[in-house]
């Protein structure tokens, strides 16, 4: 068998299994959506959802926003750390281009890897540097994701045992990471602390947006457990098991998280549905960039005396 031929076979059985894999995360969102129409009512969610306060709503896309803005700061901490010097302005639109087809692309960093693609053409960049710059900036977001998640399940558990399981399991993350990172990848060390300070920042905006979807839904601040169960459902989120960056699964979290609180599940699956639709609308300008190029210099301009 020619060279040729292995490569061609190679290629047919990788499309085979992306298909297979795509295949398997529709059967999983559509079960997870199955799942949740036998918890609730949506006649019901869809006139609690009419009754929302949509000014508050508007105001937790703000945080939103302010989040996504937040980790494209992070991002380029790394990008720096191998040499890439990219704008504040050109990293924005580039991460909102990634934001747009996280969308749409199956698996939750297929905009990640499309923007180390972009990287590649226009600057040469190594796709193993920018692979790993993008990769370990999602692993500081997951982090700081379990820290806050760890300190809301210490507030909402009340169970001693349990406290500690996530406190060991914090730090544990945090020295992994760490030791992870001081290793395998030298040249992003010096940014492990300000990154992770940035992450607990994003991930902290969230927290905000998710308590002003809580407003909107006339729902009590107090109520901590919904955060929690949010937390916990955005980690899992980021498992590539289901479309739309954890669509379906997110859901299920949220009714199965409300009802060990012994909370009302159809308001979980409304705010879990109002964060998504907010990820959306957040992540649309991304489309602008699909025609217009993130990264092309602006036209020079020469200034004239007076």
């Amino acid at each position: 068998m020619s060279r040729t031929s292995e490569v061609e076979i190679k290629k047919k059985e990788s499309r085979i299994i992306r298909s297979l894999k795509l295949a398997l995360k529709i059967v999983i969102t559509v079960l997870c959506f199955w799942y949740i129409s036998t918890k609730i009512n949506f006649s019901e969610a869809l006139k609690a959802l009419l009754k929302a306060n949509w000014f508050l709503l508007f105001v937790a896309l703000l945080f939103f926003i302010l989040s996504k803005i937040l980790s494209a700061f992070r991002l380029n901490i790394y990008f720096k750390n191998i040499k890439l010097q990219l704008s504040e302005w050109k990293n924005i639109k580039l991460y909102w281009l990634g934001m747009f087809y996280n969308l749409f692309l199956p698996g939750a960093i297929s905009g990640d890897a499309y923007k180390v693609v972009l990287l590649n053409r226009k600057y040469k960049t190594s796709y193993k540097k920018a692979s790993a710059a993008v990769l370990l900036d999602r692993f500081s977001g997951v982090l700081a994701l379990g820290v806050i998640l760890s300190v809301y399940g210490v507030i909402v558990l009340h169970n001693y045992k349990y406290d500690v399981l996530l406190i060991f399991a914090a730090i544990l993350a945090f020295s992994g990471f760490y030791f992870v990172i001081r290793f395998l990848f030298k040249d992003f060390l010096q940014s492990f602390f300000p990154t992770f300070l940035w992450a607990l920042a994003v991930q902290l905006s969230q927290v905000v947006c998710v308590y002003f979807i809580m407003l909107s839904l006339h729902l009590p601040l107090s109520q901590h457990e919904w955060v929690f169960i949010f937390l916990l459902a955005a980690v899992i989120s980021v498992l590539p098991i289901s479309l739309g960056g954890g669509l379906g699964t997110r859901e299920v979290v949220f009714a199965g998280g409300a009802n060990f609180f012994h909370l009302d599940p159809q308001t979980g699956v409304i705010i879990s549905l109002l964060f998504y639709l907010l990820t959306v609308i957040g992540s649309m300008w991304g489309l602008y960039y699909n025609f217009h190029d993130p990264l092309k210099d602006p036209p020079h301009t020469v200034e004239t005396g007076s």
